[in-house]
């Protein structure tokens, strides 16, 4: 999802985001936003992974299941 679908969920316009990255730098200075955000980043591809995971688990799961049930 680009950011802008995101912002336009949020409700949010150019003003407000402006205003939100001026705080994040006043917050967390200029030279943590990149490792920040950059964190942020992998912490989201490992959630992606583990839920792609998950379903392909559930799939093997399921199927086992089913070799099992036919060979009874």
């Amino acid at each position: 999802m680009p950011f802008t679908q995101f912002a336009d969920i949020l409700g949010l316009g150019t003003p407000e985001l402006i205003v939100i990255l001026v705080i994040l730098v006043l917050l967390f200075g200029a030279t943590k936003l990149p490792q920040l955000s950059r964190s942020i980043g992998t912490s989201m591809k490992e959630l992606r992974k583990g839920m792609q995971d998950d379903e392909g688990g559930n799939d093997k799961k399921a199927k086992k299941t089913d070799k099992a049930s036919k060979n009874s």
